[in-house]
């Protein structure tokens, strides 16, 4: 006899459903810019990660997708979105997803989301935490900036992306602990794909065994992706 869903978990796949429904688009980060890129794994440097991956030498190609969370009008601050799919990084045919938001560095905001304007104003988390080598830790990308700000709507992020590639530094930490980095990122390209198309990121899907979302929202987030690629169709 199958177990009975809880109510939380029914309620986030529906409201996430019924959400993306109504934007015919993903229930958030609505509005994005799709882009091929390249991550970098630099091997090991210092103390071991316990993780395969990234304590190996190697580079991925990457679906990179720049996005606004809200899908605020432009002139306003928004939780800004970078989604990152390594191809084959767990082997062929396997990739792993990293979804993070932009935050703040100090170890007490860098697990809050923070609106922004500019793209490259400062890191972006993924919020929650991971388990990685069997240790809880924060992952973030730290953009290196440009001398003029880069909004974070599709059409400037298009236009930056024409001066040259954007680059992000993915760094982990423990939740109070300093950042250390582990691979680099680089966007190139834009990809022809409708600024409301998403390529389906799914952190709990496409993780390693060694490097995989924590406990928290366990349930409930895979609940809420189901129901937002329900709602899209």
């Amino acid at each position: 006899m199958s177990r009975p869903v809880p109510l939380r978990v029914r309620g986030s796949r529906a409201g996430f459903r019924q959400l993306a429904r109504l934007r015919h688009a993903p229930a958030f980060h609505p509005d994005g810019l799709t882009c091929a890129g390249e991550l970098a794994m630099p091997g090991l440097q210092g103390t071991a990660w316990g993780v395969p991956w990234l304590d190996g030498l190697g580079r991925y190609e990457c679906v990179v997708r720049l996005s606004r969370g809200a899908g605020l009008p432009r002139p306003l601050p928004d939780w800004l979105g970078l989604a990152v799919r390594a191809l084959d990084a767990g082997g062929p045919g396997r990739p792993v997803d990293l979804l993070l938001t932009s935050s703040s560095r100090p170890p007490v905001l860098r697990r809050l989301p923070l609106p922004r304007g500019d793209a490259l104003g400062g890191p972006y988390s993924s919020l929650l935490t991971y388990r990685v080598g069997g240790r809880d830790m924060v992952l973030a990308a730290f953009p290196r900036r440009r001398l003029r700000p880069v909004h974070g709507s599709p059409p400037a992020l298009r236009r930056a992306l024409a001066d040259g590639p954007l680059v992000f530094d993915l760094r982990a930490a423990e939740p109070a602990g300093r950042w250390r980095t582990f691979a680099v990122l680089t966007v190139r390209s834009p990809l022809r794909e409708p600024p409301r198309s998403t390529p389906g990121f799914d952190v709990h899907r496409n993780s390693l065994p060694e490097l995989a979302p924590g406990t928290a929202f366990a349930a409930v987030r895979p609940a809420a992706y189901e129901g937002s690629r329900e709602g899209r169709g």
